[in-house]
């Protein structure tokens, strides 16, 4: 497969299309238009087809998409043919309800182990294993898991960042309001650890949501409530 150089919209854009395709197929289509595509994900019809074309992807303005093409193209392109593990540190209510999310399997993503320090939530033997923090490193080289998830209290955030990069994890979502950055603190010059940090603060979308929608208010003061 050829190697794509695709910056993170499109990435994102990408999955959204297969979550879209993957719902019409469930409901009997076999193809799908590039405008059906863009009106599902808010862009346009001739975004849609520029995302595609950047990953080889020939499209028919008669006959459209074929679903299954698409599904099997794309997933390709963002490696989720096979399914992904991760782990999720912290199993407070962020974390128990990521453990506990039901969707993740559809999207081939399987939560392999949580882990904690509170003796009260580790329990090895759930579905979900939940281990303590100090069998962190051990587990994740014996899953050989990349990727995690990050759901601890702020003060603790940093110190666990560090820790999971020592276990080897490489990509993490970052649910705590801590901006986390790939570390460069003692390593050597030309050595620095390769990693991806998505931070997801919750509140901080919920502000701008705001911020928005007072904006459309402003632009369109007609605009029904």
């Amino acid at each position: 497969m050829p190697e794509y150089h695709l910056n993170k919209t499109i990435l994102l854009r990408l999955a959204k299309y297969i979550r879209i395709l993957k719902q019409l197929r469930a409901l009997g289509f076999v193809k799908v238009f590039s405008n059906n595509l863009g009106d599902a994900i808010g862009v346009t019809a001739a975004v849609v087809r520029k995302d595609f074309s950047m990953i080889n992807i020939p499209g028919n303005k008669r006959g459209g998409y074929n679903i299954d093409v698409l599904i099997e193209n794309i997933l390709d392109v963002l490696g989720r043919k096979d399914d992904h593990t991760i782990v999720v540190v912290g199993c407070g209510r962020i974390g128990s309800a990521l453990i506990e999310y039901h969707e993740f399997q559809r999207e081939g993503i399987h939560v392999a182990a949580g882990f904690d320090i509170d003796p009260d939530r580790l329990d090895v033997n759930a579905d979900v294993p939940i281990y303590h923090i100090s069998q962190l490193k051990e587990v994740v080289h014996n899953l050989g898991v990349t990727v995690g998830v990050i759901a601890v209290p702020d003060n603790q955030a940093a110190a666990v960042f560090d820790q999971m990069i020592e276990a080897g994890i490489r990509g993490f979502l970052n649910f705590t309001p801590v901006e986390l950055r790939r570390p460069s603190h003692g390593i050597e010059p030309g050595s620095a650890v390769e990693c991806e940090v998505q931070n997801v603060n919750i509140g901080l979308e919920i502000e701008n949501l705001f911020y928005l929608v007072r904006m459309r208010r402003v632009i369109n003061p007609g605009a029904p409530e």
